[in-house]
């Protein structure tokens, strides 16, 4: 969501864009309609929703049919031969940049984030890049649908609107479950350390100016709140003017849109909380990295968790090394509902929309820390799925929900495991990518004499 400098349109030429999106989003209806059925034969079928069982799913419609041993096949089907194999639901990664940054370091190539601090009215799916060349890494480790979320930069507050998409598609049109899903802020965190971008190091602050410029920031997004509040109570008078920005930030109001919060230590969490509270917020916490210290609050008021990567280094010097790898089943043993989204922070690894093709992992090294196997994979599936109020058409292999499904040789928490199929929206998705065009090219090159 980079500023550009705006073509001079005609109004010639703004019609018939309008009339291309149009015919765009109608034509990427008309194909889910027209898509070939599709069942998938022989397979373990681990649907979320019940014991796994060897039977078959048919896919229609681009819907789940009916999946089990007792599914009838349907005529004039394209037969996917999986005996041997297994059928889980295809992940969901709940939070990333994926679409908005192909290469970090060159700016024309990232959109996660926008100038200005609060910019409630930008669409994440607005920037997206269908042709990304990350997208088809994502896809080919199972990872079928996922939360693109925008960024801020360092004085930045509201992001923006965060969209949920299928990962396969020529247009967002085509990729969009929904284009907006949850407003994303980044919340003022009371900062005694910050970056000077004039020195290029790390400088300090006292602790009470860090909180006095905490508290003014929070000052003024409830000013925001109190704002958009105001304008949507107006808009049954036509002399009001159209405010792009608090017309979108009142979709937030009385719980119309989920809130996420991005914020990481205990303070900030308590009082992001007792800020959502008091606003009349349906809060989602992002980053969550001290989650587990205030497991019990978060039980109590049913606030969602979106874990960053597991995979990372502690966060404090006297942490134990294990801190990150626990944090999820101490979260899941207070009963606070919680989902992985590697666009939701960390300290190691890759970082931004490449990171997302390890989502299986993060959930892994948390089962291997104390959280149950098949929660780990609810982490991934379902929970998210849930969290955003898609319960019923996401996350488990049950009939009448979307045909986002992958079919594996193993456990999809496994690195060992190869995905065989993906199928997204109902139709077998390419798993062709540029990281094994790249083996495969150098795999086969003569060897030295």
């Amino acid at each position: 969501m980079s500023t550009r400098i705006p073509f001079l349109l005609s109004r010639r030429c703004v019609a018939l864009a309008l009339i291309a999106l149009t015919a765009t989003a109608a034509q990427a209806e008309t194909e889910i309609d027209n898509a070939p059925a599709l069942v998938i034969e022989g397979a373990t079928i681990h649907s979320l929703a019940g014991a796994p069982e060897v039977g078959r799913i048919v896919i229609s419609g681009g819907l789940i049919q009916a999946a089990g041993a007792d599914a009838d096949p349907t005529v004039d089907a394209t037969v996917i031969d999986a005996s041997g194999l297994h059928v889980y639901p295809g992940l969901f990664d709940a939070m990333t940049t994926l679409g908005l940054i192909e290469i970090s370091s060159i700016a024309a190539t990232s959109d996660a984030t926008e100038i200005g601090r609060f910019n409630p009215q930008l669409e994440a799916a607005s920037a997206v890049h269908p042709a990304s060349q990350v997208i088809p890494v994502t896809r080919a480790n199972g990872i079928t649908h996922t939360l693109v979320a925008p960024a801020t930069d360092q004085q930045g507050i509201i992001a923006g609107q965060a969209a949920l998409l299928h990962l396969d598609g020529w247009t967002v049109d085509e990729m969009a479950i929904e284009r907006s899903a949850a407003m994303v802020i980044r919340w003022p965190d009371i900062a005694t350390t910050f970056f000077d971008r004039a020195t290029f190091s790390r400088g300090t602050r006292p602790y009470e100016e860090a909180k006095e410029r905490a508290e003014e920031a929070h000052d003024e997004l409830r000013d925001w709140l109190d704002a958009a509040r105001h304008y949507a109570q107006a808009q049954t008078s036509e002399r009001v003017e159209r405010n792009l920005e608090l017309e979108a930030l009142a979709q937030v109001l009385g719980g119309g849109l989920p809130v996420i919060f991005l914020t990481s230590a205990k303070r900030d969490i308590e009082s992001a909380v007792a800020f959502a509270e008091r606003e009349g917020l349906d809060m989602i916490l992002a980053g969550g990295r001290d989650a587990w210290q205030v497991k019990e609050l978060l039980a109590e008021k049913d606030i969602p968790v979106i874990l960053g990567r597991t995979q990372s280094l502690p966060a404090e010097a006297d942490d134990p090394y294990d801190r990150p790898f626990r944090t999820a089943a101490e979260l899941h043993a207070a009963g606070v509902r919680f989902a992985f989204g590697t666009g939701a922070g960390g300290r190691f690894g890759p970082g931004g929309p490449h990171s997302s093709r390890t989502l299986p992992y993060e959930s892994a090294m948390a089962a291997a820390y104390g959280l149950p196997r098949e929660e780990a994979l609810k982490a991934i599936t379902a929970n998210p799925a849930e969290i955003f109020g898609l319960g019923d058409r996401l996350g488990t292999i049950t009939p009448g929900k979307i045909a986002n499904l992958i079919v594996t040789d193993g456990d999809p928490l496994e690195i060992t495991t190869q995905v065989h199929h993906v199928i997204i929206n109902g139709r077998q998705a390419d798993t062709n990518n540029r990281h094994r065009r790249l083996y495969e090219q150098y795999r086969s090159r003569p060897g030295r004499r």
